[in-house]
């Protein structure tokens, strides 16, 4: 027997146990995701500690992210052989002592190495894999329940960093980051051993072999160059995503607005994208993932173009506002797209593929707009950058639609 799976009933499916069991992944979610947004509100500190320019103060979120991206798969795999709770565990303790030894780094170089080794590899265990694993006890609700415990990193995002900013000022990045860590083991422990139960036998089969999930949507591309078209169109839009998320608070501080307003803008972001990931799941049920991603992406790049002009504090909110509601939705739609037109048995290696690929566009942005602030000292330039990936992106997303038969057999409904 897989030690993953137990003996318990398949009412256990979609039943109380179940959402129980969402609220504490969601919980989860939301204290492991400060292992991804914790670095972006201490970047503009640690670069003015270690007297870096900005490309070298991006690199530590790059490695985060590529940390995040390789735990995803890593863990995912361990969690498939023994359940949540052990690697979730093993992940947590990963993650705290992480945020406690880079309180001690004495180079923005050992800082990020243990920011993408331990920080980011520790909490990917709360992203991808938590999805998956709640994904097995939900069946007749089973997006609902993977979109709420996908807004667990969202959530977390609009929560950090302004819990975060208040012991930053009083005390220190560094005086913070230990905090982050002994709350993060503290916490995080005991909810994990409420996870101990493990997946019904039969449950499993249930939840992945329902034959109304099965059918595959006709679309004249194979399904290796579909997958290769969503590897592109994955990284450019989250080059594009990544622009707002990972400079906002340092683009405020250049603005002379202050640290402090630009982390209420990044979870006031996160926050509208908490809304966009809820709701897109819905829009897609109705007109399904090519249309609403590329919806999205539109939406996403008249937010990006809005930030150039509009510069005052009031309008930087409501930008930033916009911005969020645009692109929260973005990634999940990625994993409909898979599951409407490839053959469900591949929809696990494939969306993991798609999904590391919107990381590696995430960290590949984070890294490219610092870039080009040292070159040319303003962010106008990086938001004409995200704006150029986020068009490729675009781009895909009408080359899909034309290429799906619904599509070619009422054009009228495209979009």
């Amino acid at each position: 027997m897989n030690p993953a799976f137990g003996a318990h009933a398949a009412s256990d499916i979609d039943g109380a146990y179940a959402w129980r069991r969402l609220a504490i992944s969601t919980l989860l979610s939301t204290l492991g995701g400060v292992g991804m947004w914790a670095v972006v509100v201490v970047l503009p500190v640690v670069q003015a500690e270690f007297g870096v320019d900005r490309g070298d103060a991006s690199l530590p979120y790059t490695l985060t992210m590529i940390g995040f991206a390789l735990g995803n798969l890593v863990v995912g795999r361990f969690i498939d052989r023994f359940g949540f709770m052990w690697p979730g565990i093993i992940a947590a303790v990963v993650m705290g002592l992480g945020f406690i030894l880079a309180a001690l780094t004495t180079s923005v170089t050992q800082f990020a190495l243990i920011q993408g080794v331990l920080i980011g590899a520790g909490s990917s265990a709360t992203f991808g894999p938590l999805i998956a694993d709640i994904s097995h006890w939900f069946d007749r609700r089973r997006g609902v329940a993977v979109g709420v415990a996908a807004s667990g990193n969202y959530i977390a995002g609009a929560v950090w960093p302004i819990g975060m900013q208040g012991f930053i000022i009083s005390d220190s990045w560094r005086a913070t980051y230990i905090g982050i860590g002994i709350i993060c083991i503290a916490a995080m422990i005991p909810l994990l051993l409420l996870l101990r139960r493990r997946l019904p036998e039969d449950g499993h089969g249930h939840a992945q072999g329902a034959p109304s999930r099965a059918r595959v949507q006709p679309i004249t591309v194979s399904p290796p160059v579909l997958q290769a078209l969503l590897v592109i169109a994955g990284v450019a839009c989250c080059v594009a995503m990544s622009m707002p998320q990972v400079h906002i608070v340092a683009y405020c501080m250049d603005l002379g607005y202050g640290v402090a307003r630009g982390a209420e803008m990044l979870s006031l972001m996160l926050a509208a994208g908490i809304v966009s990931r809820l709701g897109s799941g819905f829009l897609a049920d109705r007109i399904g993932g090519i249309k609403t991603l590329l919806i999205g992406s539109v939406l996403q790049g008249l937010a990006l173009l809005f930030y150039i002009p509009f510069d005052g504090l009031a309008s930087l909110y409501v930008v930033s506002f916009i911005f969020g509601l645009s692109q929260g939705g973005i990634v999940p739609c990625y994993a409909i797209i898979v599951r409407e037109y490839m053959p469900a048995a591949e929809a696990g290696r494939r969306v993991g593929v798609v999904v590391m690929a919107t990381i590696v566009g995430m960290a590949l942005g984070g890294w490219m707009s610092g870039w080009i602030y040292d070159l040319t000292g303003s962010y106008a330039a990086a938001f004409l950058n995200g704006i150029a990936w986020n068009l490729l992106n675009v781009s895909v997303m009408v080359f899909l639609l034309w290429r799906s038969r619904g599509f070619m057999r009422a054009p009228s409904t495209a979009f």
